[in-house]
């Protein structure tokens, strides 16, 4: 088995060397992007989490719809049920968070919590099970996930003051790091390998 492994990484490794260099722009372009939203909801973080919760509520209502619309449409498909409960709940909550967008705030401020914890933990075990595939960049994707466990304690340290600005404000340092991220990708698989 390891000896089929080795081949199969080393191919990885090159197709991924491959597209990186390929795409090496749009790596660039969204890295770019990033920095400026985040930038702007680091600016206006209470404005921010207002818009990402408003948006956040229109995206499940109009998910909670379509889903709606196609479980009625096959009511004899297995499932329907848990379908059909999936699809309130969308509903439900995309209107509970257009209803009431600061109460919202709050309850995305500790989902936010929990999804800085679970993301830097994954970003750190990516990075370090791929530090061999992503060349000498691999570091961006510890520092990344180490950022997400520091902004997740930065939050719970701030509790409650922190429910009005702490969505904005992190979403937006945390975009600026994720963006740097690719931007330092990018600029290295920009040169082609020696």
């Amino acid at each position: 088995m390891s000896s089929n492994q080795a081949p199969v990484n080393s191919n990885l490794t090159t197709a991924f060397s491959q597209a990186a260099q390929a795409h090496w722009r749009l790596f660039l372009i969204e890295g770019i992007i990033l920095c400026v939203l985040g930038l702007a909801a680091i600016i206006l973080p209470a404005i921010a989490g207002l818009v990402a919760t408003i948006v956040l509520g229109w995206l499940f209502l109009i998910a909670g719809v379509v889903a709606l619309v196609s479980t009625l449409g096959s009511r004899h498909a297995p499932g329907f049920g848990w379908s059909l409960l999936s699809a309130v709940l969308a509903l439900v909550a995309g209107g509970v968070l257009l209803w009431n967008p600061f109460q919202g705030l709050i309850t995305l401020t500790y989902v936010l919590i929990a999804f800085f914890i679970i993301d830097g933990i994954f970003m750190i075990i990516l990075a370090i099970s791929h530090r061999r595939e992503l060349s000498q960049k691999w570091e961006w994707m510890l520092v990344n996930g180490v950022i997400d466990l520091v902004l997740a304690a930065i939050i719970i340290a701030g509790l409650p003051g922190a429910l009005f600005w702490a969505l904005g404000l992190l979403v937006g340092i945390d975009m600026i790091f994720g963006g740097s991220s690719l931007i330092a990708m990018a600029l290295a698989a920009r040169k082609p390998a020696a």
